[in-house]
């Protein structure tokens, strides 16, 4: 049996048909998916605010207070029979804020011989001043001193003077 040109071509259409339904294109994978977007962290909590603290600003020394607490006339010189006062200025880091500590105040005479020592209780609030003194009515032997200062236990200020 010959073949016609038609059967011919209608075969191989046929065949080209069979083979292309038989080979399937392969279709592009889709996109994979992005993970959810984790959930922002929560914003960190504002910092707790410090305490108030207290610090000793300033320590004058002279031989009389005013009404104010503040040192008539500042000095590191005084004669024998003076009252030697020492004012400690203090301030708080919230002035509104008030602030239990203690003061202290340690006199030593020149090879370091505790003349006297006093500490005090203060609330602090704000700026202020605490006044220590010393007096000898048979008054002071010539020589130098030093008063040191002291808040919470820990150094804060000294100063040197002398009696003549």
């Amino acid at each position: 049996m010959t073949s016609t040109p038609i059967r011919r071509l209608a075969g191989s259409a046929l065949i080209a048909a069979l083979a292309l339904s038989g080979c399937k294109r392969e279709e592009a994978a889709p996109a994979p998916t992005p993970p959810p977007a984790a959930p922002a962290p929560a914003p960190a909590p504002p910092p707790a605010p410090m305490p108030a603290t207290a610090s000793v600003t300033g320590l004058t020394l002279g031989n009389a207070v005013g009404a104010d607490m503040a040192i008539a006339a500042p000095s590191n010189t005084f004669a024998t029979t003076d009252t030697i006062h020492a004012a400690v200025a203090t301030s708080t880091s919230d002035p509104m804020a008030t602030v239990n500590g203690t003061l202290a105040a340690k006199w030593t005479f020149e090879d370091g011989q505790t003349v006297n020592e006093e500490s005090r209780d203060v609330v602090f609030t704000g700026t202020g001043t605490t006044v220590f003194q010393i007096s000898k009515p048979d008054g002071w032997p010539v020589g130098k001193y030093r008063v040191e200062i002291s808040l919470n236990g820990a150094p804060a200020q000294s100063a040197e003077f002398e009696v003549k």
